[in-house]
């Protein structure tokens, strides 16, 4: 989770992208809760590999971990060097059972991990692999061959940032060769690369699948991860008992945080707003607002509000970051 957010932005010019939260949650949250529902067994160690966050991003990091009753350590990637080099930036966590996986992925799976397996990675079929690393098969359900974003058809099988190795001690020396002997593309060490040596050395690999993948990576797939996300979870109580509802309508499903304070307004469906934040005199759907934010008088849609906004709006679909004053 080391990039820099650029597709994600104003909103990541102050908090980095995966401590957006959806929901009510940081990404790297669900993520992170979801891989342990998944593998089936405690997790020892969480290891967070990011730039230059600044401590108060890396306590909320280590607060993460700690409630799900694992330690945590944090590495750096000074430069982006690509996926297989900021892996390998956490050579110290590579031990034994390994899960690796992207910040900006969240997904929607019932399964139990295999961890016999020598390893794992997870695909989800899509309409354009073009875009994306791809795998292809055999019979038997192992993987043949890793393709990086394919100029032709090959597979549209495509990979989705999350994996398991059963030995990560072979991951990191397989990485190291790659950096070792210079095997990039665009100055960039790809994950895939040490998948493909990995298996032409012996090692099967199989494919996970999940129900649904959810992208992170720009404003309009985040508002719509949030749809999907208050969808898989509208059986909860997602509304805060603190929440002050004065003349306004919550259509659900929809996340309401602690003190927020809603005022002649119609809120809903599919709408994520954060603590302390007051809304009057407004329509809002299918969109985030995240914390101690004022909005009045807006009709929205489609939209991203970050937090300490003030925003008395006239326009339909906006992305603003936090600290903005628009009136």
């Amino acid at each position: 989770m080391a990039g820099m957010g650029k597709r994600m932005r104003p909103h990541t010019l102050t908090i980095p992208k995966p401590l957006i939260r959806i929901a009510g949650k940081p990404i790297v949250q669900r993520l992170v809760e979801d891989i342990v529902r998944v593998s089936g067994t405690n997790i020892d160690e969480i290891a967070y590999i990011i730039g230059d966050f600044g401590e108060e991003v890396e306590s909320h990091l280590h607060r993460i971990a700690a409630d799900l009753g694992a330690r945590s350590s944090v590495y750096y990637q000074p430069e982006p060097l690509g996926t297989a080099h900021a892996i390998l930036c956490a050579r110290e966590a590579l031990n034994g059972q390994v899960t690796v996986a992207f910040a900006d992925t969240l997904f929607s799976a019932n399964f139990r991990m295999d961890t016999e397996s020598d390893g794992i990675v997870w695909v989800h079929k899509v309409e354009d692999p073009s875009a994306f690393g791809v795998v292809k098969t055999d019979g038997d359900g192992y993987i043949t061959r890793f393709i990086e974003k394919p100029d032709t058809f090959i597979s549209d099988m495509a990979i989705i940032g999350i994996y398991y190795f059963r030995n990560g001690e072979n991951l990191a020396a397989e990485l190291q060769y790659l950096i070792d002997h210079q095997i990039c593309k665009g100055g960039e060490y790809q994950l895939t690369d040490a998948l493909q040596n990995m298996m032409e050395k012996g090692m099967h690999f199989t494919t996970g699948t999940v129900d649904e993948w959810l992208d992170c990576g720009n404003k309009n797939a985040t508002v719509f991860t949030n749809q999907r996300i208050l969808e898989l979870n509208r059986h909860e109580n997602l509304i805060a008992s603190s929440v002050t509802i004065d003349n306004a309508l919550i259509i659900p499903p929809c996340y309401i945080g602690n003190d927020v304070v809603l005022s002649k307004s119609i809120i809903g469906p599919h709408v994520s707003i954060g603590a302390h934040c007051k809304v009057s005199d407004s329509i809002i759907t299918n969109s985030i607002i995240q914390e101690h934010t004022t909005v009045e008088n807006i009709n929205i849609d489609n939209s991203m509000i970050g937090s300490y906004v003030d925003y008395k709006g006239r326009y339909s679909e906006v992305s603003i970051g936090d600290y903005t004053v628009m009136s």
